[in-house]
């Protein structure tokens, strides 16, 4: 969604409830209406749903996610990504960052998968995926 449909996050899903319980649980932890990306994956696993359907209702409740965990979005000023390229990517991460690639990109959960295979924070890998330029898609709880 682009900034122009911000507030408008429930028409992404025409159809869709909104689940109380998960509903109750982004209460407890958003504020002013935003709720952050760590929170949301708590909310998601302790709940035991998947993270989209944390996602999705956050979306139909209008709250904003900020603070992505790989420095992609929602990082004051909010025009700029907290990430910034590696300056050098070590080979071997570029080898399975690149053999983990879709049509190009990779996913959000990849990503996560990627970073925890090789030890290291998520938004290091966001920051090796910069400079390789390429592209995270797919985010985990379908902000992006």
């Amino acid at each position: 969604m682009t900034h122009e449909d911000a507030g408008h996050y429930a028409a992404k899903h025409p159809e869709a409830k909104i689940d109380s319980q998960i509903a109750e649980a982004i209460a407890d932890k958003e504020k002013d209406g935003r709720i952050t990306c760590a929170a949301a994956h708590a909310i998601a696993k302790k709940l035991s749903v998947p993270p989209h359907v944390v996602g999705m209702n956050i979306d139909l409740l209008e709250k904003r996610i900020h603070f992505c965990q790989m420095g992609l979005f929602g990082h004051p000023p909010e025009t700029v990504k907290a990430i910034t390229p590696m300056e050098r990517v070590p080979q071997e991460l570029e080898q399975v960052i690149r053999d983990a690639l879709i049509d190009g990109k990779l996913t959000c959960k990849a990503a996560w998968d990627l970073a925890d295979k090789m030890q290291m924070s998520k938004s290091d890998l966001a920051s090796a995926c910069e400079a390789l330029e390429i592209k995270i898609k797919k985010c985990q709880l379908g902000a992006f």
